[in-house]
């Protein structure tokens, strides 16, 4: 899918409404009178959603492989922090243990979760008023976790547990969860998943997308790889970061299993602030932190480039990019 162009009008004229109403505008414009990183889309060719989905599918899914198989290590001790009760010591063996079995469902996952966000967030581009760009990707965020969340969930799930060490495989931590749990075991803490991801994932794109329009307008051209992989580390790690608090919270849920120490979200909170503080809440932050803004510095890097080989392998051979 090719990258949106930026036109900077450098004089006091601007479009008016009728001039965008019209059509007369068939590039996406950033009017310096507007609120930062507004954007207005005139008339364009109709979006190909089933190139778009398909583009998003592919993209997302090579980024979401690509992350989770190299910084698996980061996100386990995370897990183990955040889930050690009271002073529990953290075991530093089996590093990368359920890892096969997560790559199962990141992959789907993210390809969902791509393939719904940027067909989402193009629509809603064109019929939301041009000062309100942050809005579409903000919901669209929001649209594309809660579709990726049936996979992620219980994706999840199976790999906090084996990430604590209880179960030894993915097949037998499937089977033995839904044979002592049900089928609704795969599904622990999905409410807390929810809380936790939909706000991430609309945060996160909202200040990844929203910083790229703001630095093609001030460069005056398309980022490159370095500067989009800058943007998605400090997106994910300021994200990361603000969301720790309810991070800690769906580990919890998560990995209770059928003891049920917790009623729920309430009785979590509730729970983990009277028996060991509210800094507890903050438990793991410095991994979360390091591993989502490494995270997604590659995840949009790779995202960003994938998307650029898609949409010029779709180009007619005339008009593709000339190699040096």
């Amino acid at each position: 899918m090719a990258p949106l162009t930026l036109a900077h009008h450098s004089n006091n004229s601007s479009m008016t409404s009728s001039d965008v109403s019209n059509g007369k505008s068939q590039r996406l414009q950033l009017v310096p009178k507007k609120s930062f990183a507004s954007v207005s889309i005139g008339d364009e060719k109709p979006i190909d959603f089933l190139r778009t989905v398909f583009e998003g599918f592919i993209a997302g899914g090579t980024a979401g492989v690509v992350v989770e198989t190299a910084l698996y290590p980061i996100d386990t001790i995370k897990t183990r922090l955040q889930a050690a009760r009271g002073g529990g010591k953290i075991v530093l063996q089996g590093l990368y243990s359920g890892l096969a079995g997560n790559l199962v469902g990141v992959l789907p996952a993210s390809a969902i979760f791509v393939g719904v966000y940027e067909p989402a967030k193009k629509k809603l581009l064109k019929i939301l008023p041009e000062n309100l760009s942050a809005v579409a990707h903000l919901t669209a965020g929001a649209i594309g976790g809660v579709a990726a969340s049936l996979v992620r969930v219980p994706t999840e799930v199976v790999k906090q547990r084996m990430q604590t060490r209880q179960f030894a495989s993915a097949p037998d931590a499937v089977r033995l969860i839904v044979s002592k749990e049900g089928f609704k075991g795969l599904y622990a803490g999905y409410g807390s998943f929810l809380l936790r991801d939909l706000p991430f994932d609309a945060i996160q794109f909202c200040i990844y997308e929203q910083l790229r329009i703001g630095y093609k307008l001030a460069a005056r051209r398309d980022l490159n790889d370095p500067e989009n992989a800058a943007i998605g580390a400090f997106a994910g790690a300021l994200t990361g970061a603000i969301t720790t608090p309810l991070d800690v919270i769906k580990t919890r849920l998560m990995v209770q299993g059928s003891a049920n120490q917790y009623e729920g979200i309430v009785d979590c909170v509730q729970t983990i602030i009277k028996e060991e503080g509210p800094p507890a809440l903050l438990k793991g932050i410095g991994p979360r932190v390091l591993w989502i803004g490494i995270g997604g510095s590659i995840f949009f890097g790779v995202l960003e480039r994938t998307k650029k080989i898609l949409a010029e392998r779709s180009l007619p051979p005339s008009e593709h990019p000339k190699q040096d």
